[in-house]
């Protein structure tokens, strides 16, 4: 599975056990889920605007992101801990990201992705922000 996809997956997830009640937000939830989907809202903004963007600062915004979500697992506990954790391991694959060109090969792992990589993981990322954005207020 895709970045994407795999975010997703725990979107909808998420939703159907808020849903079913099988998970219900607590006050700290609520406030921990509008602060990071405003955090990512921030660091990648419309599809329009990445697109306009240098590769190592659409980079910079996607590893700002994952911050935002590992920031926001800091402050929780339980299924929005679980919730987060996974979101923060689907993101991932961008720490193994540069944007930079290299001289040699000792890049420690790192690789060029392609711009569908990048429109791919700051779709992933929005639909993150929504759904935290909808658990805020759930």
């Amino acid at each position: 599975m895709g970045m994407r996809q795999d975010i997703e997956e725990l979107a909808k997830e998420a939703e159907w056990q808020i849903r079913e009640r099988t998970w219900v937000p607590s006050a700290n939830d609520h406030t921990v889920a509008a602060r990071v989907a405003a955090d990512l809202r921030a660091a990648v903004g419309t599809p329009q605007s990445q697109q306009e963007l240098l590769a190592v600062t659409r980079l910079g915004h996607l590893r700002e992101a994952l911050a935002a979500v590992a920031i926001g697992l800091a402050y929780v506990h339980g299924p929005m801990a679980w919730f987060l954790g996974a979101a923060a391991t689907a993101l991932t694959p961008v720490l193994h990201w540069r944007a930079l060109p290299t001289r040699h090969d000792h890049t420690f792992g790192a690789v060029s992705p392609s711009l569908q990589q990048y429109t791919e993981a700051e779709e992933a990322i929005r639909r993150l922000q929504d759904t935290l954005a909808r658990l805020a207020t759930a």
